[in-house]
């Protein structure tokens, strides 16, 4: 069976990070062991290449990068909640084996329909069909448990205010949480905005990301959001496995001025770190 995804904006970027992973997947060198990001891969009848050139590890590094945190997470905590923002088509869930957990996918209509061609909710593994900023997938999350809140590649598309006020609302609404995402410097941001946009190949160019933080600003700028003082942890990313991009990556992850206006990975805890 193969589908004609026909998605537009912001949803059609699921395909950009699976083309990553999945590429990066069947290498005999890959990174990451992802066989359901392979098959989803080839199911969907589409020009990945044409759209959005040959394929790079940098979506795979970072899906391991959070799957590090995630399984350390429900190492302490085996029955907690993750909720996974955004989700597209990512499949952290057949990469984690966690019994007990609850997993919540928060996604747009159409992304939760192409997701479903695929990947079937159970009574443990839920699909909410709305955006991540609709507060309504807040009552889908049990109380009683602690609560971990992912979203992977989203948050640049949001203006700045509205991913204060969710943050805001997360921090108001839940007691014991954790939130994990990623950031683009403000080069990138301005980059998209612009009149000539990103244009990644002559067919694709990505959606709008208006915000974008710079590495020095997040933990000052995170913390005046909030009400009570958190743990913030720039985590950066892992390095590149392989080729020129390995040894840039490590060029500008060494130099200060060069890591400030890179993409990175922020973590922040509920409870703020012990003295």
């Amino acid at each position: 069976m193969t589908i004609k995804p026909n998605l537009k904006a912001v949803p059609e970027t699921m395909l950009w990070t699976l083309h990553n992973r999945a590429v990066e997947a069947m290498r005999d060198d890959a990174v990451i062991e992802d066989d359901m990001a392979v098959k989803i891969y080839r199911s969907i009848d589409y020009d990945y290449v044409k759209k959005f050139g040959e394929a790079e590890a940098s979506h795979a590094i970072r899906s391991l990068d959070f799957d590090r945190q995630i399984r350390a997470f429900l190492a302490q905590y085996p029955d907690a909640t993750v909720v996974n923002l955004g989700e597209g088509l990512e499949t952290q869930r057949f990469r984690i084996q966690a019994k007990q957990v609850t997993w919540l996918s928060v996604d747009l209509p159409e992304a939760i329909a192409i997701r479903e061609q695929f990947i079937k909710p159970d009574a443990r593994y839920r699909h909410i069909a709305v955006s991540a900023l609709d507060r309504s997938w807040f009552d889908f999350v049990p109380k009683n448990k602690l609560v971990f809140i992912t979203a992977q590649g989203l948050f640049m598309y949001f203006p700045e205010q509205e991913v204060k006020l969710l943050l805001q609302d997360i921090e108001q609404a839940f007691d014991d949480w954790c939130l994990m995402f990623d950031t683009i410097p403000e080069w990138i941001a301005k980059k998209t905005l612009s009149q000539q946009g990103w244009k990644k190949t002559e067919t694709y160019q990505t959606p709008k990301m208006p915000w974008g933080i710079n590495r020095n600003s997040i933990v000052r700028r995170l913390n005046h959001w909030f009400t009570a003082p958190h743990d913030i942890t720039d985590l950066g990313y892992s390095t590149f496995p392989r080729g020129f991009v390995k040894w840039l990556f490590l060029l500008f992850s060494t130099m200060p001025l060069l890591k400030n206006i890179t993409p990175t990975i922020v973590r922040i805890n509920s409870q703020s770190p012990q003295p």
